[in-house]
């Protein structure tokens, strides 16, 4: 019986298995989660970059240390083997933030991995010292073994997590925080402290360009996209200067290649010439355009790509998801926290030790080492030096304890023998004044903070600006990045419309990837993508570049139902088909026509006279119609009645006028187009007979239309804005023949559009140096002399007058200019304003 309630009693503690791996397993997540994958908000490092940190704080002696030895040490705090903390060391030396390196420490541009850890060394950066570690505010505990006290955290005094970035893969969740700017974090961390709201975006060590649009302050859930800086060499290559983050230059090749493999680009090879700068050099097929390219390498290949930010972080020993904004926000009053620390420290320290020098002065200045000649006993003497002291109790700040007198009496005869008060006084006031200083950062803590943020910044900013620029790739598409590489041509009769048919009748520039709208005589649009041939069917009336979605674009129809004889008048738009699929215009019927047929990029309205048959039994034969008295509808509206008679005759009598509110348009300086979803420089609102001038390097001037469908080479150009006839432009131009250097002033009298214009001489050694739209521009010119670089300031609009835009204009006694600055301040292009006031500034530096 016995053996059986035993049995009975062990049947009873036994585990199921299911709850053991249930137990364990849950055990093991928190275990990843909290010890390996996701960094801690309070200092932003995991706990192996901790622990190296730690490691080689206790190592630090000035000098560089090999990692081998790193490695050794840290693996004191971090039981985890030596591989997977050699990978962190270099990961942090290669952010160039905390560590020093020396050696191999490998690219992050070309992949290139570190030298063996016995190879390169590494020492704690001044930074580093500065700003992690304090061991008087640092929070201890015993090590893994219990033979070591490592940090819970480092007493980080700034936003390190968003500085370096971290990504992390634990179990049921992950981490992805992205790397910000060194400056823009100091200084939203000042803006924090002083009220203001913070945004905050990722800056990447690669460069290139990021669109933030759906970043959502790094949130799980957003998303950015990046690009390579690529720029155009020649008709034949180009080249690839600054990567994605995330990429390296041997990966980009190997999906250009492959991208090439599968039909999607056109190249003929690929080298990489990296050293200290990124340069991968694309040479392009026979025939193919650098702008189609270069569309298809951010299309195709990872030269654009996407990431997903997700900050999720410890807090009180818990993962928590939040936004980048708000993690500076809690690192900055962590911050504040550590400085409270740190100097109610200090005042502990500075009450002591003028309580002591006090204690001492009093000592000695009242000879009360005297009293304790007679006395037998150490308590004697203690209780002497206690009776001397009382009338001068009252003075401190706290009480005197034995601990203080026992230091009175451990005082030398050499330093009672060589007591000097005047230096006494002297270290008690020394002493008093920085008491004084710290009571009083303490009392204006946020001010303290906020000078401790700019210190950091005057310090240690310099060499830390933006290498990635904020652009928005949203309205980047092939078809708009692709400059006009092809015509187009169309055989109205028979019905084509290619880029080869250069016999036939040519219509506009275009690009080898637009699509085409088509309007035949027989009622029918359709829209088809562009090649050296197609036919779209016979008796086209017109052609033109298709642009999805422009609520601009007006196009104006008369047409015969084919059913019933009667004419019917609409407005409409296409704002997006289906390609090479037909629309019915008119209302389908057989025998149905087009009678009349404009297309209006501004929504004109035109006035016509329409003639009707002379045998018809309308009462009036002649009459005028108003396009503008029609409202704009879709392009299945059969329209309104316009007569049910024949029509004999259309006549136009009137041309039309925009009957759309005015435009705000925006010019994208980095892709060259013109838009209306706000990407770069806002130029003002359009209307009817509006104009864009634009200014290029070369010392011409062009006037164009405001139609979407323009296309610029953001190259060239150095200035761009609404075309005011009134406004003086101002140009100083080196005369190459002449070797001298001319200020001009004029207004712009041409009015041909599409059509450059050269306002500078075109001989050999010709070029422009300067040019602005200011009405009253202050410039600074530095120049060469014998003796060295001058400076001279000049109001323009007083040097010269205004005068024909081909003449040279005023002589500039200057040697060889090296730089002209703006001083006049910009006058901003103010929204929903219909003057023609523009923006100036935005110069581009021609040298």
């Amino acid at each position: 019986m016995e053996n059986g309630t035993d049995h009975e009693e062990h049947i009873h503690h036994v585990i199921p298995v299911a709850g053991m791996y249930e137990n364990w397993f849950l055990d093991y997540a928190s275990y990843v989660i909290l010890e390996r994958a996701v960094p801690a908000i309070d200092d932003g490092f995991k706990p192996v970059q901790r622990r190296i940190l730690h490691a080689m704080k206790e190592l630090d002696d000035g000098r560089f240390n090999k990692v081998a030895n790193i490695i050794g040490s840290t693996m004191q705090y971090h039981p985890h083997g030596d591989a997977s903390i050699g990978d962190a060391i270099v990961n942090l030396g290669q952010k160039d933030l905390l560590i020093e390196t020396q050696g191999n420490w490998g690219d992050i541009r070309t992949g290139d991995s570190a030298a063996a850890p016995r190879y390169i060394e590494a020492r704690l950066s001044k930074f580093a010292l500065d700003v992690v570690f304090n061991p008087q505010t640092t929070e201890w505990q015993m090590s893994y073994d219990g033979r070591k006290k490592e940090p819970v955290s480092l007493p980080v005094k700034f936003p390190m997590l968003l500085a370096q970035g971290v990504e992390g893969i634990a179990v049921g969740l992950a981490t992805k925080v992205m790397p910000h700017n060194f400056c823009e974090l100091i200084k939203a961390s000042v803006d924090y402290l002083k009220g203001k709201n913070v945004n905050l975006y990722p800056d990447f060590p690669t460069g290139g360009f990021v669109d933030v649009s759906n970043y959502n302050e790094g949130k799980k859930g957003g998303k950015l996209r990046v690009r390579a800086k690529i720029e155009t060499v020649d008709n034949k290559t180009v080249a690839i200067k600054e990567i994605p983050f995330g990429t390296t230059t041997q990966s980009l090749i190997d999906s250009i290649v492959k991208a090439n493999d599968q039909g999607k680009i056109k190249i003929k090879k690929v080298v990489d010439n990296t050293a200290k700068n990124v340069e991968v050099e694309v040479q392009l097929a026979s025939g193919q355009s650098p702008d189609v390219t270069i569309a298809a390498l951010y299309a195709f290949t990872d030269c654009e790509t996407s990431i997903s930010p997700n900050t999720c972080v410890i807090i009180d020993e818990k993962p928590c998801f939040m936004s980048v904004n708000e993690a500076l926000r809690n690192s900055t009053d962590n911050t504040v926290r550590l400085l409270k620390s740190e100097l109610e420290i200090r005042r502990a320290e500075l009450k002591e030790k003028i309580l002591f020098s006090s204690l001492e002065k009093i000592f000695i200045e009242n000879r009360l080492y005297r009293e304790i000649e007679e006395c037998e006993t150490w308590e004697e003497v203690l209780e002497a030096i206690d009776q001397g002291l009382d009338p001068f109790k009252a003075q401190f700040y706290r009480e005197i304890t034995q601990e203080d007198i026992i230091r009175l009496t451990e005082i030398k005869i050499k330093r009672i023998s060589k007591f000097d008060t005047f230096k006494a006084d002297e270290l008690l006031r020394k002493l008093e004044e920085e008491l004084e200083q710290v009571n009083h950062h303490l009392a204006h803590l946020t001010d303290y903070a906020i000078d401790y943020f700019n210190n950091l910044l005057k310090k240690y900013g310099k060499g830390r600006e933006r290498k990635s620029q904020i652009s928005v790739f949203d309205t980047i598409q092939a078809s708009k990045v692709v400059a006009n590489n092809a015509k187009l041509y169309v055989n109205y009769k028979e019905g084509f419309i290619g880029y080869g048919l250069k016999k036939d009748e040519y219509v506009m520039d275009c690009s080898d990837i637009d699509d085409i709208i088509v309007f035949r005589k027989d009622g029918k649009c359709l829209v088809t993508k562009i090649a050296e041939k197609v036919f779209v069917g016979k008796n086209i009336l017109h052609a033109e570049v298709f642009v999805k979605n422009d609520e601009r674009k007006v196009y104006n129809l008369i047409y015969m139902d084919g059913a019933t004889g009667v004419s019917r008048v609409k407005r409409f738009q296409v704002l997006a088909v289906t390609r090479d699929r037909e629309y019915d215009l008119t209302k389908g019927t057989k025998g149905s026509k087009v009678l009349y047929f404009t297309a209006n990029p501004n929504g004109e309205a035109e006035t016509l006279t329409i003639y009707l048959n002379q045998s018809c039994m309308a009462r009036n034969k002649v009459f005028d119609f108003d396009f503008a008295t029609l409202d704009i509808k879709g392009r299945g509206a059969q329209g309104n009645i316009l007569s049910k008679y024949p029509v004999r005759k259309i006549k136009l009598i009137k041309e039309g006028v925009s009957t759309l509110a005015a435009m705000d348009l925006w010019f994208d300086e980095h892709i060259g187009i013109l838009n209306k979803d706000k990407n770069g420089k806002y130029l003002g609102e359009f209307s009817d007979e509006d104009q864009i001038l634009v200014v290029y390097e070369s010392g011409e001037y062009e006037l164009t239309s405001f139609e979407l469908t323009n296309r610029y080479d953001a190259r060239q150009i150095i200035h761009v804005e609404k075309f005011d006839p009134e406004r003086v432009m101002t140009a100083i131009h080196y005369d190459g023949p002449g070797r001298n250097y001319y200020v001009k002033r004029f207004l712009i009298e041409t009015s041909t559009q599409h059509k450059r214009f050269s306002f500078i001489n075109e001989g050999r050694g010709c070029k422009l140096v300067f040019f602005t739209t200011h009405p009253t521009p202050e410039v600074e010119i530095a120049h060469k002399t014998k003796l060295g670089r001058e400076f001279i300031t000049e109001k323009l609009d007083e040097y010269i007058d205004v005068k024909g835009w081909k003449a040279i204009g005023n002589k500039l006694f200057v040697d060889k200019i090296m730089k002209v600055k703006m001083l006049s301040k910009e006058i901003p292009v103010e929204k929903n304003n219909s003057s023609n006031t523009t923006e100036d500034g935005d110069q581009k530096k021609l040298f």
